[in-house]
């Protein structure tokens, strides 16, 4: 098998919450790669440090590099570790995560043809980017989708749905936190019965904010911080609906994960979004940062259990299509 970098945010032993690389380097190490990944560290400047220590170091006994490339500062992470790939004729593959990367390739574009056109391939997670990249001209691309082991996830068809919503993510201004509070504010003037569960660690200050904001106004939320995985798949079984606020984003696991438990999604209408969930069949999409509008699908959902019924087995269907088994010779096969 190749011996394999893989280069991302591994920082779910800090207390942040898992992201591709704690994921995908797991799964690909039970089929038998040999992968060295980086970085763990918590301070920012010493997590780059580390990245291109691991691929400097291990650059001669190495095949392949992965890099989880996102569209935020982290962007330039990837960017000077496929440089250094260069500087050592070592072949890299970004694996494209940022929901916001067009703004890359249309601010960044001298820097954006280096890191994507001289990568071995390019790996989207959603027809999103893969669209986005082939209209920017990039061919070096192989669609992958983000997955789950399927078996890992118990089905529960919602049938009657009551109004509890669990909401799972980091808190950061990006994933729009606040969204969720001001739902259930509204939520509450006709389901005094409502309640909010939100799963996930602090990231730039917004859990702080939410926290005084549900104080202010008495709302009955429950802010459990990160969990581990097997902790939110149980808590979730208590749960109606699960709600995504986002105002950018990509294929998020944790949407995926949520249908394949059957839990009926409302989600705003942004980025790769779409290309998951299809409005009306897999669940409910409303515009960003609409709380009225969140409101609404959530009340439809409530008041017409056999809708939210047909969502969340649909739902279930379509998570089944992300499961490791299906997913894993399309990695084996890039890799090998």
């Amino acid at each position: 098998m190749k011996r394999l970098i893989y280069i991302g945010n591994k920082l779910e032993t800090q207390g942040a919450s898992p992201t591709a690389i704690d994921i995908l380097s797991a799964l690909l190490k039970n089929e038998g790669f040999n992968i060295h990944t980086a970085s763990s560290e918590k301070n920012q400047l010493l997590r780059l440090v580390d990245m291109l220590r691991t691929i400097a170091v291990n650059a001669g006994k190495c095949d392949l590099v992965l890099i989880d490339t996102y569209s935020t500062k982290n962007f330039w992470y990837a960017v000077l570790s496929a440089h250094l790939c260069r500087i050592n004729n070592l072949a890299y593959i970004p694996i494209l995560h940022g929901g916001n990367l067009e703004q890359r390739l249309n601010n960044n574009r001298k820097i954006s043809q280096e890191l994507f056109g001289k990568a071995y391939c390019n790996v989207a997670p959603s027809q999103y980017l893969m669209n986005i990249f082939s209209k920017h001209g990039f061919e070096n691309l192989k669609y992958i989708p983000n997955s789950i082991p399927l078996k890992n996830y118990k089905f529960k068809l919602r049938r009657k749905i009551e109004p509890k919503i669990i909401w799972v993510r980091s808190f950061a201004e990006v994933y729009n936190p606040m969204l969720a509070l001001k739902i259930l504010k509204i939520l509450l003037k006709d389901f005094p019965a409502a309640e909010l569960c939100m799963v996930g660690p602090g990231k730039d200050g917004s859990l702080d904010i939410c926290k005084k904001f549900a104080k202010t106004h008495h709302l009955p939320v429950i802010f459990s911080g990160k969990l581990p995985k097997e902790e939110w798949l149980t808590l979730a079984s208590e749960y109606g609906i699960f709600l995504n606020t986002s105002n950018t984003d990509n294929t998020p696991i944790s949407v995926i994960e949520a249908m394949a438990l059957g839990l009926p999604v409302v989600s705003t209408n942004v980025g790769g979004i779409p290309y998951l969930i299809r409005d009306r069949e897999h669940g409910l999409l409303v515009k960003k940062n609409n709380e009225i509008e969140a409101v609404e699908a959530i009340q439809f959902l409530i008041n017409d259990p056999g809708e939210a019924q047909r969502f969340s087995a649909n739902a279930r269907q379509k998570a089944e299509g992300f499961d490791w088994k299906r997913v894993k010779d399309d990695w084996v096969e890039l890799l090998s």
